[in-house]
Order: C-alpha cells, then sequence, then structure tokens
C-alpha cells in the first residue's frame, strides 16, 4: 500500500491546485484595467498627438498592442460601463421599454464575480456610474470597492486639504497592492472620472475640466490646433435633429469661441497629462511590490469625444469622433517580437469582459457577446476575427436622437429610427471624415440596402426592436441668438435668476466666506484676509448682458461685481480677475466705478465718463450727470446697482445713477466673454449680501464700438492711477501725449 502514496500524493496536490483560488495562481497573470471618461484616440501621443504628454500610456503601447481600430457599441458612458461589466450590449442588458437600465439576471454575475469564483483578488475604484436594477449591491461584486465620482472633483481630506478624483482612484489601487497576498492574482478596475467635464460647473479651464493640481500650469504657452472638422459647413450639413440635440447644447459651453476653446482644451490635456502621471505612479508601486513582470495593463475610454469637431460637443452620435476609443494592452510576458505592435483588428468595449476572463483561464459565459484580444496580443489576429461591428445609442432617447447600423473597413451605414429612419452610408476609404452621406447616391443603392438588411438581423439578433418613442425635445437652436442662454429659463422680461435665494447650488466658493443668509447670498470676513476671495457664478460664462441686483453691505465694506472675469487656479481655486463694478461703503469715489482686477487695475472713477484707448491707457472725456447723488449711500440698506455691457461698452448704476460710462477700444487688454463673481475684499471685518441677482443675456453679435467713431478729445485727461502718487502728479492730457 505504501509504494502508492506518492501517486496518491501527486493527484491530490494536482487536484488543490485546480481547485477555485488554488490555480496556479503564481502563473495566472495580474490584471489591472485603467479606465478613461469621455476620450478619444487624438488625445494620447501614441495615437499621433505630438502635443500632449503621455509618456506612461505611450511606454505601455510602446511595450505592448496598441489597437488602431477600437470603438465602443454605444457611445455613453454608463452603456459603456455596464457592456463592459456585463458582457453584454446595451440592447440585451435592457428591455426594449427601458434599454439603458440592466436587468438583474443580465447582472447577476459580472465578469469579477467569475474571476473571484476562480480564486482572484478583485478590486474596483473609481466612476461606477452603471444603470443597475433596484436594489443592486455594486460592492457585493468586488473584494473591495469604492466608488469615487465628480461633482466635485476635488474631494476634501481629513486634514482639509483638497485632492482629486484621479489621484485618489490611484491612491486605493496603489493600497490595493500594497495588501495583495503573495497566494493569489488580482484583477484590479480603476475607472477614472477624468476627462469628464464637470457638467454642472461652466467656468472654461478649471472649473468645467479640473485637472490634478500636480500638472498646474502644462500647455499654458501652446496654442492648441483648432477643431481639424470645425468649418460651419460641416454643421450646417446635418439634418435637424442632430444640429438641435445636446450635442449642441453643450458645444456652447466649452467650444464657441476661440478663447473658450483654447482654456478648456488646455484644461482637458492636463486632465489627460493627470491620468498619464497617477498611471506612473501605480506603476512605480507595482515594480516596487515584484508584481510588474506578471501584471497585464490594459488602458481605454468608455467612448471617444468631439471636442468641437462638426460643431459638437460630447459624443453621442454616430461619427468616428465618438464611437473611437483608445485601447492598449501591455502584457510583459509576451515574446518581445510581438510587444510594441499596432492590431488593425476591429476591437469593442464588449471584448474586454471575455479578454479578462480568457488571460485567467477561465470558462467565458456563452451569453457574451464579445470575443477574446488576448490571441491579437499574443501573436496576430485570428483568421475567422469579426469584419464589421454594430453600433447604437437610445440613452436619453428623448434628448438625443436614437440610432442603429453597421460599421465595417470600407462602409458604416445607420439608420436614425425615431427621425423618420433617416439613414447615413459612409465611404470609409474614400471619406474617412464622413463628410458625405451616400445613402441617396444610385450607385450605392445595394451597398445600402445589404447593410440595411444586415442591420435589422443583428437587431434581432440582440433583443430586437425598441419601443416606439413618445415624445423628442430639441435642446437649443443651431444658431443661438445669445449663447449664454443656451439651455435657461427666463422671465417675461428676458432674465434668468442667478441666485435662488436658498442654497449656493448654482455658485463655487469657499464657504469659509460664503453662505445664504435671510435669503441673500452673504460673505462675510473677519479682517484677516490676505487676498480678495471670490464666489463665482458657474451656470456659465456670460458675454453681452443687462445684470441687476440688490446690494446691501455693513460699514468699512469693499466687494465688487466681478463680470467677464477669468479663473486663476494658479492664486487660488475661487480667485477670479477681471472687470469689476465696486461696492465700496466709505468711498463714493469708488463705489459703482470700473476696476480691474489683477489688470489694468482702475480703468474709471464713479461719475467718470473714459475711453481706454488701444495702448490701455484710460482717459476721463466727460462727467456722468447725477453720479453725486450716490454720496449718500447709506450702509445697512438695500441699494440696486445694474451693470450694462454691449461689446466693448461698459455701464453701471447705483440706485438708479450712473457710475461708469466706459468704452475699451484696447483689443490685447479687453475681455469679451468671461465669468460671473462677487468678493469679499481685504481689510476691515465686513459683511457683503446680494440677492434678487438676475441676468439678461444680450446677443453675441453686438458691434464693438470702434476708435474712429469715438474720437479722444485734445483734453482729455489720464484716469488717475491706483496706489500712493508724487504730490506734484499731474494728470497727462490727451492732446500733449
Amino acid at each position: 500500500m505504501k509504494k502508492h502514496l506518492p501517486v496518491l500524493s501527486l493527484v491530490v496536490v494536482t487536484a488543490l491546485l485546480l481547485m477555485p483560488g488554488r490555480s496556479r495562481a503564481d502563473e495566472r497573470p495580474n490584471i489591472v484595467f485603467f479606465f478613461a471618461d469621455d476620450q478619444t484616440t487624438s488625445t494620447l501621443g501614441c495615437y499621433g498627438n505630438d502635443v500632449i504628454q503621455t509618456p506612461n500610456i505611450d511606454g505601455l503601447a510602446a511595450r505592448g498592442t496598441r489597437f488602431e481600430n477600437a470603438f465602443v457599441s454605444q457611445a455613453i458612458c454608463w452603456v459603456s460601463r455596464t457592456t463592459i461589466l456585463s458582457g453584454l450590449t446595451g440592447r440585451s442588458f435592457g428591455t426594449s421599454a427601458n434599454p439603458d437600465t440592466a436587468r438583474a439576471d443580465a447582472v447577476e454575475s459580472l465578469y469579477s464575480d467569475l474571476l473571484r469564483e476562480n480564486g482572484y483578488r478583485t478590486g474596483y475604484f473609481g466612476k461606477w456610474h452603471a444603470k443597475m436594477p433596484a436594489g443592486y449591491r455594486n460592492q457585493d461584486h468586488f473584494d473591495e470597492f469604492e466608488a469615487i465620482g465628480r461633482n466635485p472633483y476635488y474631494k476634501k481630506q481629513a486634514d482639509g486639504s483638497l485632492r482629486h478624483e484621479t489621484e485618489l482612484i490611484v491612491d486605493r489601487g496603489i493600497e490595493f497592492v500594497k495588501n495583495q497576498p503573495k497566494d493569489k492574482p488580482f484583477a484590479l478596475n480603476m475607472w477614472f472620472n477624468a476627462c469628464h467635464a464637470e457638467d454642472g460647473d461652466r467656468r472654461p479651464g478649471i472649473g468645467h475640466f479640473p485637472w490634478p493640481r500636480a500638472v498646474d500650469g502644462m500647455y499654458e504657452d501652446v496654442q492648441i490646433a483648432p477643431p481639424r472638422l470645425g468649418a460651419p459647413a460641416i454643421f450646417d450639413g446635418q439634418p435637424d435633429f442632430l444640429k438641435t440635440t445636446i450635442n449642441r447644447e453643450r458645444y456652447f459651453w466649452r467650444w464657441n469661441t476661440d478663447e473658450k476653446y483654447q482654456t478648456n482644451m488646455r484644461a482637458y490635456y492636463r486632465m489627460v497629462s493627470g491620468i498619464d502621471g497617477a498611471i506612473g505612479r501605480f506603476m512605480a508601486a507595482l515594480e516596487e511590490a515584484g508584481l510588474a513582470d506578471n501584471t497585464i495593463i490594459v488602458y481605454s475610454a468608455d467612448n471617444g469625444y468631439y471636442m468641437g469637431n462638426r460643431g459638437f460637443a460630447g459624443k453621442w452620435s454616430h461619427y468616428e469622433e465618438a464611437l473611437r476609443v483608445p485601447m492598449i494592452v501591455a502584457d510583459p510576458r509576451v515574446p518581445k517580437t510581438q510587444q510594441g505592435k499596432v492590431a488593425d483588428a476591429i476591437a469593442l468595449n464588449l471584448d474586454l469582459p471575455a479578454t479578462f476572463l480568457d488571460w485567467a483561464n477561465v470558462e467565458v459565459p456563452k451569453r457574451y457577446q464579445g470575443h477574446s484580444l488576448k490571441p491579437i496580443v499574443e501573436s496576430q489576429k485570428p483568421a475567422d476575427w469579426r469584419t464589421e461591428s454594430f453600433h447604437e445609442h437610445f440613452a436619453v432617447r428623448n434628448r438625443i436622437p436614437a440610432y442603429e447600423g453597421i460599421r465595417n473597413e470600407r462602409y458604416k451605414y445607420v439608420r436614425y429610427f425615431d427621425h423618420g429612419n433617416h439613414e447615413f452610408l459612409h465611404d470609409l476609404k474614400n471619406d474617412p471624415d464622413e463628410l458625405v452621406n451616400l445613402a441617396s447616391d444610385p450607385e450605392h443603392a445595394e451597398t445600402l440596402k445589404a447593410m440595411r438588411q444586415r442591420t435589422t438581423e443583428r437587431v434581432a439578433e440582440l433583443g430586437g426592436p425598441l419601443d416606439p418613442l413618445k415624445n423628442f425635445s430639441p435642446s437649443t437652436v443651431p444658431h443661438p441668438e445669445a449663447s449664454a442662454a443656451v439651455g435657461t429659463r427666463a422671465d417675461q422680461d428676458g432674465f434668468v435668476r442667478v441666485f435662488d435665494g436658498k442654497t449656493l447650488r448654482q455658485w463655487s466658493g469657499d464657504s469659509k466666506y460664503w453662505s445664504v443668509q435671510d435669503g441673500a447670498l452673504t460673505g462675510v470676513t473677519d479682517g484677516s484676509l490676505k487676498m480678495n476671495r471670490f464666489i463665482t457664478w458657474k451656470n456659465s460664462t456670460i458675454r453681452n448682458f443687462d445684470l441687476r441686483v440688490k446690494v446691501k453691505v455693513t460699514a468699512g465694506g469693499n466687494s465688487g461685481l466681478q463680470y467677464r472675469g477669468t479663473s486663476r487656479p494658479d492664486l487660488g481655486l475661487d480667485i477670479v480677475t477681471g472687470y469689476q463694478c465696486d461696492v465700496v461703503a466709505d468711498n463714493p469715489n469708488y463705489n459703482g466705478m470700473l476696476y480691474e482686477e489683477k489688470g489694468r487695475r482702475i480703468l474709471s472713477h464713479t461719475g467718470e465718463k473714459v475711453i481706454i484707448d488701444s495702448s490701455g491707457q484710460p482717459w476721463v472725456v466727460g462727467q456722468l450727470a447725477g453720479s453725486d447723488a450716490i454720496k449718500d449711500f447709506n450702509t445697512e440698506s438695500w441699494h440696486d446697482y445694474r451693470v450694462l455691457v454691449q461689446g466693448n461698452h461698459h455701464q453701471h448704476w447705483i440706485d438708479g445713477h450712473p457710475t461708469a460710462d466706459l468704452i475699451d477700444l484696447d483689443e490685447k487688454g479687453r475681455s469679451l466673454e468671461g465669468v460671473l463673481a462677487v468678493q469679499v475684499h481685504v481689510g476691515p471685518a465686513m459683511k457683503i449680501q446680494y440677492k434678487d441677482f438676475k441676468i439678461k443675456h444680450l446677443p453675441d453679435d453686438l458691434p464693438l464700438l470702434k476708435a474712429e467713431d469715438h474720437p479722444i478729445p485734445s483734453d482729455a485727461y489720464g484716469v488717475r492711477p491706483q496706489g500712493r502718487l508724487p504730490k506734484d502728479w499731474k494728470a497727462p492730457v490727451y492732446g500733449n501725449r
């Protein structure tokens, strides 16, 4: 009997190794999945962008496989994410009545559950945003789980500091790796909120695209190329139902002027570089833990992004910019000959869960609709690899046009089934920018017919047609008169409420100084301020406008209505520079004047009519009748302030009395658009309050006043500058300059 013990022992050991949790963990690879938001391929160095700095992601591509033709099946956050978790397209994990919310049976077992059942330790940190059935407990599907969202991006820490969500997600990932048992493989998901815009905060730059502060200043001196497909004719050639959707509405939030475009693109690039830097930090920790040689790294994104191309803002439609995403796989175990290659295979987000399971030697469920990318990474594209991909969109169907269609190497066909089955057929070989719709071209009738039929068949295979749509609501007109008014609800006089009288929901500022008291936006300081502090309206930039507000300030108080301002994160997250209508309780020479914070400073004292010449020098060309009336300015009483700005013509009033009338001819120094803010000022303790705050957005195309039509008289004299001046100082005279 004893002579058989070694054989029996070998059988027992082998059986134990093949049990879940014990299946030769030292040889099975670890899997790390970095997942970005709202990123197409044009924003990475390894995909050809020679401006953006992404050395760590580029390094993954250099030693891995970069997929040149990777796409999502549906270009919207939550459907794409649920597709990866479930292995199913939206049409398959949802219902015909509610297709973008997962059925309970479709998400009962995620790929993470299958990995756990087979001995993997799983972690998930970051953006979730998957629409699961009622009562779904996402944390039950991972060993370690923490949903980390935006709103806001900067999270207050226990010590009072702020940390960006990108950094926090990687912090958690590094901690996960540090605590990894030696006898288990792991699968770690780090799903970023970046580079998604903060949609509720439309302040250009740090408000709309908040970046990790580690990349402050990057790209500040770079002029980023305009959208390659930004010609107005490209937008105007779209059907009406695409010209009035959310994609167009949000275009006016972030891309519709050169200045806004440059500011937001630099901020977006910083978000990408912030992700890249965080990935580098994680890779260093992985090396330090001795796990890098057996860890596969995947980088991808949940959908593409238009960034002003075609006159659009987000994703949500059928063009390449929305569907195409980066996909990079770095497997350190593959031969050197297979590293650093570019694969032309059509890859989908749908393929990722099958790939993860294949790497772990776990059987891929038959219900999964994607295919493992493992053979492509290790060797080459299989002979029977897909030659076409199915794409659709039906999320937010009442505001985003829904479509379905097929894409192959040569053609793309889609139909917008809620909009008269409007069809597109693009020849991707001869028209890669998809500028020509061949659906009505007789020469392509057979191709159209074949792809239409194949789409119908694929729809049936994936779950069938959706229920009819009841109502569709356009989001904007294609070319609004006042872009700042897009998406707003004005009263009968055309004014939009800037402050609701109850909350600071529409505002961004430090709660140490700002609150709501007695139905008013209230700023309080104790006299210890070292720098003026601001609270900024988040809902829109402002261009041409008529602003009305009631103001009450304590004796000694100093504040101001900041307009067409610029956020200055280099000075502080809440700091704003730019034009200002002063609120000064104790000095009638300053109350209601026009000042420029951190800029040209005093542009006009109260009661002065001023023209600023092309060099930035302000000249007093007259006095305003009635401005003396504001000398009797009672503190602790409410006063009516008005600011009217039309082009480069600025006017201020207090209680109906004019306090400033200025024409700004300084093209380099002036601003034609910016944010709205109010401030608390250095100096004595004070309290400032604003209520009945409202604004009317005026047309964007109001003409700019010109020097030839507003000559500066020879006897005009220079505005007295700020600061202590020599006793014998005399104002310069325009005619003697």
